[in-house]
């Protein structure tokens, strides 16, 4: 029996220009995924660069895609880098959204883009045609159009480099947002950690205007929630809130602190 692929919920958010909510899930796991998508976030982002499984280890994976199937969440999957390869084998698992770590040029985003898709302007894409999980194992109907509809790829600005070639990298057709990684571009501008530097904040607003003038949807971190409020007013579409880590730490935190015995006795 044929099965429609579902829309892409968070590409139809940000394209619509309405505002994607997300968390990291730096945990990995499935039953808080599926958590999150009860809780009505938009996004659940996977960060495959700095932990995880690796995208080629299908069994973990698939279990965290149904998982986020089960409530509706969409997984937002960082890869470790951007190899083709990576890419295909993300969507051919049933990933729709990925975006890569790291890029430096408008070549090399245009590469990985173009092996998303089937068709790619007016020629033809990069993507293998086979019958994966993503396909319903060849019961999907409609397949090669509705991955190519909705599947959206993005890229992290966050290296010198990619801040050289921005113009180019935001010209690449095809290209689903841009993701502001400011803690890489103060490595990468010579001040670790101090995201507040101006140079960081000059190179962080650099993007974003560049950004929202080509059209294409941006996406960054949240710090707070007055943070939120103010990136959402700049034309930020995709907002990562925090990880499941800090949330624990701030309620674990808040229980100490409101504790008025002594836990030593």
């Amino acid at each position: 029996m044929a099965e429609k692929a579902a829309a892409n919920a968070l590409r139809a958010r940000i394209e619509s220009g309405g505002v994607a909510l997300g968390v990291l899930d730096n945990t990995y796991s499935p039953t808080l995924v599926e958590f999150y998508g009860e809780l009505g976030l938009d996004f659940v982002w996977l960060d495959l660069e700095h932990g995880g499984p690796s995208p080629l280890d299908s069994g973990a994976m698939e279990d965290l895609l149904r998982a986020a199937e089960r409530t509706g969440i969409e997984p937002l999957v960082r890869l470790p880098t951007t190899d083709p390869e990576f890419v295909r084998k993300a969507l051919d698992l049933g990933v729709r959204n990925v975006f890569l770590p790291r890029v430096e040029s408008a070549e090399e985003v245009r590469e990985a883009v173009r092996s998303a898709r089937f068709t790619y302007g007016d020629g033809p894409g990069d993507r293998g045609l086979a019958s994966p999980r993503a396909r319903r194992w060849g019961l999907a109907d409609d397949y090669v159009a509705s991955e190519d509809r909705e599947t959206l790829v993005g890229v992290t600005i966050e290296t010198a480099e990619s801040l050289s070639d921005l113009d180019a990298i935001l010209d690449v057709p095809e290209l689903g947002f841009v993701f502001i990684g400011p803690f890489d571009l103060s490595v990468s501008l010579g001040h670790p950690g101090e995201i507040d530097h101006p140079d960081v904040q000059e190179a962080v607003e650099r993007v974003r205007s560049a950004a929202v003038e080509a059209g294409v949807p941006v996406g960054g971190l949240g710090f707070d929630m007055d943070d939120v409020n103010e990136k959402a007013e700049n034309g930020y579409r995709l907002i990562n809130l925090g990880s499941t880590t800090g949330a624990l730490k701030g309620v674990v935190d808040g229980w100490f602190d409101a504790a008025t015995f002594d836990r030593e006795g």
